[in-house]
């Protein structure tokens, strides 16, 4: 399949129909992100989401920011927002997009990037290394991981 990786801050042209797929996703986290972007809230200029696009299909999406669901100022940047529309899943297309945010904190000098999630086992396989768990500001149990940047 023919992808195209794209940024909501870079394409104001396909900002509606990326926040109306956001607002129109079954996962509820989508629909807390267009609320974000929608009040620019939460965001700050040098933060990033990206859209895995086929076409004008949404395959993924997730997102490279100062902050995310761990209230904590010193671990920065956040990947957060990790999603695959169902009917895309199982080709790590995620992936792609992970990839890429990393490159792109890689660029701007950062060492390490961290992702918090309840998930085990998904995110190793692209380098992550599971650092502790801690409650996020939900006080729901999350587990952080690290990715660093090889020296």
């Amino acid at each position: 399949m023919d992808c195209t990786i794209i940024t909501y801050e870079e394409r104001e042209d396909l900002r509606p129909a990326l926040l109306q797929y956001l607002r129109d996703c079954e996962w509820g986290a989508a629909k807390l992100l267009a609320d974000l972007h929608i009040k620019n809230n939460f965001f700050s200029d040098d933060d990033r989401t990206y859209f895995l696009m086929s076409g004008n299909d949404i395959i993924s999406f997730l997102t490279l920011a100062r902050r995310d669901c761990i209230a904590d100022e010193n671990l920065f940047p956040w990947i957060g927002f990790v999603y695959t529309d169902t009917k895309y899943r199982g080709h790590r297309y995620s992936e792609k997009l992970i990839r890429r945010a990393l490159e792109d904190a890689g660029r701007k000098g950062f060492s390490r990037v961290y992702l918090a999630t309840d998930h085990t086992g998904l995110y190793e396989k692209f380098g992550f290394v599971f650092k502790e768990n801690r409650p996020d500001i939900n006080n729901e149990d999350s587990r952080i991981y690290v990715y660093d940047f090889p020296e």
